[in-house]
């Protein structure tokens, strides 16, 4: 009865990399510019400002009915919040579309970590199993050992 145990395991694997710090190095200045621009316009910061700077512009247009400069109907609020619309819509796209890209690169990134947590669990496993193996050996070499012991013994049963 000899004892085996599997050999050691080794870790063949390059280290986990922080996805988001390797896909922020790779971002141009541009996307860097868009990504700020869809933050700020996705805040209450940026919907409480323009909605005050509709107010006052609305305000002051009403107010000054002689020397307003866009009267009612406000076409020229209109056309600002349109063209604003038009350049906002394909900047947050884009961020939106990296973030896409990032997801996609993370999720491989989640499933290769995953991969290597399966092969070190099962070396684990396997080497639990070995052990529970060599404790049943090792349970019954002493057993034996301690059946002769008693047989020898004065005064011993049997």
């Amino acid at each position: 009865m000899s004892l085996q145990f599997p050999s050691p395991f080794k870790h063949r694997h390059p280290p986990v990399l922080d996805v988001n710090a390797v896909f922020d190095r790779r971002l141009t200045v541009g996307q860097r510019v868009a990504d700020a621009v869809a933050n700020a316009m996705g805040s209450w910061t940026f919907i409480v400002t323009q909605s005050a700077l509709l107010a006052v512009w609305i305000v002051l247009n009403i107010v000054g009915s002689i020397h307003s400069w866009d009267p009612y109907p406000f076409i020229l609020m209109n056309l600002l919040l349109s063209t604003q619309a038009a350049y906002a819509a394909p900047v947050i796209m884009m961020s939106q579309n990296r973030q896409a890209a990032r997801d996609r690169i993370e999720a491989h990134s989640d499933f290769e970590v995953n991969e290597k947590t399966e092969a070190e669990v099962r070396a684990i496993l396997d080497h639990l199993a070995a052990q529970d193996r060599a404790l049943g050996i090792l349970h019954t070499m002493i057993t034996d050992l301690q059946e002769k012991l008693d047989a020898r013994l004065p005064g011993a049963p049997g």
